[in-house]
């Protein structure tokens, strides 16, 4: 692979990889991928800690993990360790990373069974799972085509959408669930969210969560739904604790983080894939990819004890280097420092659980459903053909099927009903990669398949 050229010098381009560039420059659009990821990198967070029945001092140390795992994350893909070894971490690729959205529907049920020291504790098997992954790419990326991966991510996308309803009802459980006080604050922020979506361009629009989440918080001020106490409460300047929730090692819990670690690595290279051809005019290299992979386990290793939920890419970010062509690293470390900033100051993370559910909710719906979306458009890439159709349908059927009705399971095991009643994602991957391999493939034409699906 051809070398980029290096610049050390204060004005190097911001299109350009390697060198810094001027302060000033680089500041706005630093800021523009914190505002674009803030959000999503903190609310998964909210949502385990809620599930989990966390003190509001533990909310906060989550919180915080949370800003601070994505900013350790993103500077260890920017800027690999041991990248002269022929095992390295990290990709050197201009990516932002944060805590996935991918893994929630699985960590909310275990939070509420187990704990978060369960989910921790799974997430060190789960990283081991990644660098496994990363060390056998080539060999295993055969079993995720787009089907397979796109399969996994409609159904996470689905199985998000009840935690966005009751966040928008008020938080299940809560005092006030189902009041018109929260469907009145969450179509409102809803709105917000869809008007700078679809209305606006530029900076606007990829901020258009963040403002749709301050114009709720607004409103939900006005009408006395919000409480400053943690604010109050909350110190000025904490690093993470170690061990601070502990290590536990549940079986059906780390089998379950396990699976979904094994299938968002592979996931991971989608969005390493886009942003090298969208803003490099190239494909990752085979390096770069296994370095990447690494990292993430690494990252999730460490992370775990250190009370970090389990990182990816994201994509949203991703979109950001596609669009504007910046793929200055040192421009993207900014980001990561403004981040990390955020993490260590208490109150920054306090003032983030003021948020009423319900602005959550209305501000998260989209974005779930941009996922479930974004996964049926890579299912399908290849055709809908009655066999692709026939392994989207069926995964997603059983995994989906099964997480609504536990119940259904109530004579097996224990741990079978929480790895398969209870996280949709780790059985609908499982039969996607199994209907893959086993239902023969048809030759012909697009034009052929579409008969052959009238027809059936």
């Amino acid at each position: 692979m051809e070398k980029l050229p290096i610049s050390n010098t204060r004005s190097a381009s911001l299109f350009a990889m390697d060198g810094i560039p001027h302060f000033f420059e680089a500041l706005p659009l630093a800021l523009q991928h914190v505002v674009a990821m803030i959000v999503g990198c903190v609310t998964p967070a909210i949502i385990v800690a809620g599930a989990a029945g966390l003190s509001q001092p533990d909310r906060i140390i989550l919180i915080q993990a949370s800003l601070i795992a994505a900013a350790i994350g993103t500077i260890l893909q920017l800027y690999p360790l041991g990248k002269r070894t022929g095992i390295h971490f990290g990709a050197g690729l201009p990516v932002i990373f944060g805590v996935s959205f991918a893994y929630v529907p699985t960590m909310q049920s275990l939070a509420g069974d187990y704990g978060i020291a369960a989910i921790l504790g799974a997430e060190i098997f789960g990283g081991i799972c990644a660098i496994l992954v990363g060390l056998s790419i080539h060999r295993i990326r055969k079993f995720f085509p787009p089907l397979v991966a796109g399969t996994v991510v409609f159904t996470i996308g689905l199985s998000l959408y009840p935690i966005a309803i009751n966040y928008m009802a008020g938080g299940l459980g809560t005092p006030t669930y189902g009041s018109w006080q929260n469907w009145v604050v969450a179509l409102f922020t809803l709105i917000v969210v869809i008007f700078f979506t679809h209305f606006t361009s530029g900076l606007l629009r990829l901020a258009s969560i963040l403002v749709g989440i301050v114009a709720g918080y607004i409103l939900a001020l006005a009408m006395g739904m919000v409480q400053f106490d943690n604010v109050v409460n909350a110190g000025y300047f904490e690093m993470p604790r170690v061990l601070h929730f502990g290590l536990e090692f549940d079986p059906a819990a780390c089998i379950a983080i396990s699976i979904l670690f094994v299938i968002n690595s592979i996931q991971a290279i989608g969005d390493f894939s886009a942003t090298t051809s969208g803003a490099m005019n190239r494909q990752p290299t085979s390096d770069e990819l296994h370095g990447a992979i690494l990292g993430l386990g690494a990252t999730s290793i460490v992370g775990s004890v250190l009370g970090f939920l389990p990182t990816a890419s994201f994509s949203q970010n991703v979109g950001i280097v596609t669009t504007t062509k910046v793929i200055n690293r040192a421009t993207l470390a900014l980001a990561a420092i403004i981040i990390l900033i955020a993490g260590i100051v208490p109150k920054f993370s306090g003032l983030l659980t003021t948020i009423p559910y319900a602005v959550l909710g209305g501000a998260t719906i989209p974005v779930f459903a941009s996922i479930a979306m974004t996964g049926i458009k890579l299912a399908l890439s290849d055709g809908a053909t009655p066999r692709n159709m026939a392994i989207v349908g069926l995964a997603v059927a059983m995994g989906m099927g099964l997480s609504a009705a536990p119940e259904s399971l109530h004579l097996f095991p224990a741990w079978v009903t929480t790895i398969f009643g209870k996280a949709p994602v780790v059985l609908a991957s499982i039969i996607a990669i199994s209907l893959n391999l086993i239902l023969p493939k048809r030759h012909g034409s697009p034009s052929e398949s579409s008969s052959e699906a009238a027809s059936d």
